[in-house]
């Protein structure tokens, strides 16, 4: 999978990933308590939380957790996102990294990108030229048992996905039914391939 490859979301699916993959709250001491009880249940003190989204990423941040890894994309629901948001995030001072990846679509530099943040123990924002719509998906196949995937659903809030060997096995279920070179793909978040064994709950 060269840098400017794609997997892609066929029409087929479109409406498997309109429904959210966990509960939808819009209460974010709620959400982080549920991400620290995650946290214990897997014995996994130092699992990351992954935000998907600019809003996401602000509410997190404004209740005091800086996300393990950020994607942002500077809109929300296609539009640009308030100005107290995007000074926000702006703000942070941690590692940034900039990709390029358009809707409805996966590109290698986004997965190369995740696995990249996921590997560092310091938080990562990843800036997406683009929009980061389907992100959360690979986040949920590449993070260790334990992690929580956070980000937005239009209209309705927050959804928090706890990652487990259930969550990531109904996540890849969804990200194999992509069009494109699903094994390089995988190669790109750093697995082997498709049939790479992909409990990361040791990693």
């Amino acid at each position: 999978m060269t840098s400017d490859d794609t997997v892609t979301l066929p029409d087929s699916l479109r409406d498997a990933f309109k429904e959210p993959m966990g509960p939808v709250t819009t209460d974010v001491d709620g959400l982080l308590a549920a991400v620290v009880a995650t946290r214990e249940t897997h014995e996994a003190p130092d699992a990351p939380v992954v935000a998907v989204g600019d809003v996401v990423t602000y509410h997190l941040r404004e209740a005091g957790r800086v996300p393990d890894v950020a994607l942002v994309d500077g809109k929300t629901e296609r539009e640009a996102v308030r100005s107290e948001i995007n000074e926000t995030l702006a703000a942070g001072t941690e590692r940034r990294i900039t990709v390029e990846n358009p809707a409805a679509a996966l590109t290698a530099s986004l997965l190369e990108a995740l696995a990249d943040a996921l590997a560092d123990p310091d938080p990562v924002t990843i800036e997406v030229d683009g929009e980061e719509d389907l992100a959360a998906l690979p986040a949920i196949v590449a993070a260790p048992d334990g992690a929580s995937v956070v980000y937005g659903q239009p209209g309705e809030g927050m959804v928090r996905v706890g990652v487990t060997p259930e969550t990531r096995r109904a996540a890849r279920e969804l990200f194999d039914r992509l069009d494109g070179d699903i094994d390089a793909a995988y190669r790109a978040l750093g697995f082997d391939g498709r049939e790479a064994e992909t409990d990361r709950t040791n990693r």
